[in-house]
C-alpha cells in the first residue's frame, strides 16, 4: 500500500493589535516556517534557516491607522525666576502656557486650574521696612497710592496706602474676601404689629410690614481704614465702601426698626481672612435704642464675625465707639 505523503497547511497569520490607540502606528505578526514532510523521508526546513526556506519571507510588520487623535491641552510651567528686588518684598515670575500634546499654543486649558504666574518673594534681612505709609513715602520716595508691605507689630502685612500725594497718607486693609462677606445693614421693613416675631424670626419680605424706616441702608466694603497706633479699624471711614441702598452704614454695624419682641433683622458680616488681622477676643458690641438686641457670632480665630441686631428701633455698634479692636495673627 502506497504511503500517503504528509501535507502541511499554512496557518492564518495572527496579527497583534495596533501599537497606538489613535493616529498612525504599527502592528506585528508571527512569521515562521517549520519543517515540511514532502514524502520519502525527505524534510525541508523553514525560515529559521532562510537558505532552506522556499520563496521570500513575508513581512512581519505593517502600518496601521486608527483615526485622528483628539487634541489634548494642559498647563505647562517654567522655572521661577529671580526676586525682583534685592531687599524687602518683591515678586518672582514664571512662564505658564497652555500647550497641546504636540506643543502647540492652545486655549483649551481650564482657567480655574491655571497655576500661579507670580508670587511674592522676601529679602527682608538686607534693608529696613517701613512701619507706616508716611515712611513708605519718605524712605522710598513713593507718591503713588497702592499696596505696600509694612511691619505692623513685628509682622509683615500688605497695606493699601491712600493719599500718598498728601502730607498724611492713610493706611487701609484690602478685604480679601470682598464685599460679599463684608457688609453692614440697617433693615428697612417694619412690622405693622411690633409685638410679634413672625416666621420664628426668619426674614420674609411678604411679612405684614411696611418698608418705611428712614434710617435704613446697606453698605459693602472693599477696604477698611486701619489705625496703626490704636490697632483699630475705623468703622466710620467709608472711602472704599459702596452704599447700595438707603443711607451709609458704618462697618461692623447693624440695626432695624422691625420688632420689639427680640427679633433682630439687621445684619453685618466681617471677614478678615487673608489680611493677617483678626478681631480681638475682647472685642464687644453694644446694643443701643429701644428694645435693642444683638446676636454676635465670632469664629475661634477672630477672622470672621457675623451679627444680627435690631429693636424698635435699635442697633449694635462696636463697644469702643468708631473703632473695632484688631490684632495681627
Amino acid at each position: 500500500m502506497k504511503q500517503q505523503e504528509k501535507k502541511t497547511e499554512k496557518a492564518a497569520p495572527v496579527r497583534l493589535q495596533c501599537s497606538v490607540t489613535c493616529g498612525e502606528g504599527y502592528r506585528q505578526r508571527l512569521v515562521s516556517c517549520s519543517e515540511i514532510y514532502t514524502g520519502k523521508d525527505h524534510y525541508e526546513y523553514g525560515y529559521q534557516n532562510t537558505i532552506n526556506c522556499p520563496g521570500t519571507q513575508p513581512a512581519n510588520v505593517d502600518s496601521c491607522y486608527l483615526g485622528e487623535c483628539p487634541v489634548l491641552a494642559m498647563w505647562r510651567v517654567g522655572n521661577w525666576g529671580s526676586c525682583s528686588v534685592s531687599c524687602g518684598i518683591g515678586v518672582i515670575h514664571r512662564s505658564v502656557q497652555c500647550l497641546t500634546n504636540d506643543d502647540q499654543a492652545s486655549n483649551l486649558c481650564l482657567d480655574d486650574l491655571k497655576p500661579e504666574e507670580r508670587r511674592t518673594c522676601r529679602n527682608i534681612h538686607e534693608c529696613e521696612l517701613p512701619t507706616s505709609c508716611k515712611e513708605v513715602k519718605s524712605l522710598k520716595g513713593i507718591r503713588e497710592d497702592g499696596e505696600y508691605y509694612l511691619t505692623v507689630k513685628g509682622r509683615l502685612l500688605k497695606i493699601y496706602c491712600a493719599g500718598m500725594e498728601s502730607d498724611r497718607p492713610k493706611e487701609y486693609v484690602t478685604l480679601v474676601n470682598g464685599e460679599a462677606e463684608n457688609f453692614s445693614e440697617v433693615y428697612s421693613y417694619r412690622l405693622h404689629n411690633p409685638t410679634e416675631c413672625p416666621y420664628n424670626g426668619s426674614r420674609r419680605e411678604d411679612c405684614q410690614c411696611r418698608k418705611d424706616y428712614t434710617a435704613a441702608g446697606f453698605s459693602a466694603f472693599g477696604k477698611v481704614r486701619l489705625d496703626l497706633t490704636a490697632m483699630q479699624i475705623i468703622t466710620t471711614d467709608l472711602q472704599f465702601a459702596q452704599t447700595l441702598d438707603g443711607r451709609p452704614v458704618p462697618f461692623a454695624t447693624a440695626g432695624d426698626c422691625y420688632s420689639a419682641a427680640k427679633c433682630p433683622q439687621g445684619r453685618f458680616s466681617i471677614s478678615l481672612s487673608g489680611t493677617g488681622l483678626s478681631v480681638t477676643q475682647t472685642a464687644r458690641w453694644l446694643s443701643q435704642g429701644n428694645y435693642a438686641v444683638s446676636e454676635i457670632t465670632k469664629s475661634p480665630d477672630g477672622t470672621k464675625v457675623i451679627g444680627k441686631c435690631g429693636g424698635y428701633c435699635g442697633k449694635c455698634t462696636p463697644s469702643s465707639g468708631a473703632g473695632l479692636d484688631v490684632q495681627v495673627l
